[in-house]
């Protein structure tokens, strides 16, 4: 199925993507997180790529002219009734009178229409010229999330701790349930991250990037008391504290600031020049603690919902946007 503009631009709606197909998308990625400097997409997305889609999920694929070029490539997938939709769009069109972001925005919108059932939508850069054409479609702001940034010095891994937090290294096959316990109490009131099951968890332990060595578990007894899990990017290369939790249990014992140092301590042994994190606008309480250690705004994700949704309530640590 397909829609078709003046401009030669065209969106084809997939319920599936063949490997060539694959490759096309992957590069459109690539490019764009070259040039913006921070990834499109969600993990989510980017791991639903290497496999067959989720039978929930949709991908939108915008093609220019007859040489039928990928410009630009969407994701929809639906979770307890809300589709939520993410959009990537080739830099070097993206000023192309063909609106390639609004022609993949108005697609998906009308296959979530079709197939019933609210919709949220994320908006991670040209946020004036964004903000506007969300509101064009009656979309509104629901929740800001914030990716910081800080210079990590050489001797980031000898200041980890005052004193040093003993830690230990994730054991994959042996740490899972524990560390599931804790992570859904930790984020208890967040929309994505307090939900993951087992699969997410062993997922990501086939990527490339996951390295149990970066992450990293403080014990009070037997029990996991804090957590940080930290992964390195490449492109362009950073280091970041991917989730980091404390139980509630264990709260008020300056716990997340030392895991905070302890993950860019680590960092630091791998040779990396800049951290990384993402944090909720409303999280006051983290916003002082990472300023306090050199974060500062890189740039905002907003994600922007029709009238029929709920704005989600947000109230929990830190955490990718994982829809």
């Amino acid at each position: 199925m397909s829609s078709a503009h003046d401009t030669g631009l065209r969106v084809d709606v997939a319920p599936a993507v063949d490997a060539t197909v694959r490759e096309e998308v992957r590069a459109l990625i690539d490019a764009a997180e070259a040039h913006d400097t921070f990834a499109p997409l969600s993990d989510h997305v980017l791991l639903g790529l290497e496999g067959p889609l989720s039978p929930r999920a949709v991908s939108l694929l915008a093609r220019l002219g007859e040489t039928g070029r990928l410009a630009g490539y969407a994701a929809m997938e639906q979770h307890a009734g809300v589709w939520t939709i993410e959009a990537v769009v080739h830099p070097t069109v993206r000023r192309d009178p063909a609106d390639v972001e609004g022609a993949l925005l108005d697609a998906a919108l009308g296959e979530a229409a079709a197939r019933g059932g609210a919709v949220h939508v994320w908006l991670r850069h040209s946020h004036d010229a964004g903000a506007d054409a969300m509101a064009a479609r009656g979309l509104r702001p629901v929740r800001e999330l914030l990716q910081l940034r800080a210079p990590l010095a050489p001797d980031a891994a000898r200041d980890a701790g005052t004193p040093p937090l003993p830690v230990r290294p994730f054991r994959p096959g042996r740490d899972e349930a524990a560390w599931l316990e804790v992570n859904a109490r930790a984020f208890a009131g967040h929309p994505e991250q307090g939900s993951w099951t087992l699969a997410d968890v062993e997922r990501r332990e086939r990527e490339p990037w996951f390295d149990p060595g970066g992450f990293l578990l403080h014990e009070i007894g037997s029990r996991i008391a804090a957590f940080c899990w930290t992964k390195v990017h490449r492109n362009p290369v950073l280091g970041e504290i991917y989730v980091i939790g404390v139980d509630p249990d264990f709260q008020g014992r300056g716990l997340g600031r030392a895991m905070t140092r302890a993950g860019l301590g680590h960092l630091a042994t791998r040779t990396v020049p800049t951290a990384m994190l993402y944090v909720e606008s409303t999280n006051t309480a983290a916003l002082v603690l990472y300023r306090s250690l050199g974060f500062t705004e890189h740039h905002k994700e907003v994600l922007y919902a029709d009238a029929a949704t709920t704005p989600p309530q947000v109230d929990a640590p830190t955490a990718r946007p994982i829809p």
